[in-house]
């Protein structure tokens, strides 16, 4: 199998691996015992509990979604956008000189 044509490489389940260890820890946090009718337990508004962990978990699946995207570039794919980046540059600078002779013969009236 071409593994050029998968959507994923070893890195991308790497880092999906790490997002997914990073909620799972935000989860534990937010865990715990809880209060019942008869005992009130004043630890479940523990500041750990409400707002660490939630962001914890909150960093963890931005982190999965980063993990996504992710796509790391290769020499080719920096040889590739650093020749578009010339060509562009002499389009460009042709199409300046272009428009600039156009003004000189018309004698700079528009």
């Amino acid at each position: 199998m071409d593994h050029k044509n998968l959507a994923f490489n070893k890195t991308n389940f790497i880092l999906l691996a790490i997002g997914f260890v990073v909620v799972v820890i935000g989860f534990i946090l937010m865990s715990g015992s809880g209060s019942t009718e008869e005992a009130y337990n004043p630890h479940i508004f523990d500041a750990v509990r409400i707002k660490v962990a939630p962001v914890v978990s909150l960093a963890g699946f931005l982190f999965m979604i980063f993990a996504v995207i992710y796509h790391k570039r290769d020499a080719a794919d920096l040889a590739n956008t650093e020749d578009k980046a010339d060509a562009d540059k002499s389009v460009a600078h042709v199409s300046a000189a272009a428009s600039g002779k156009g003004a000189q013969k018309s004698g700079g009236k528009a």
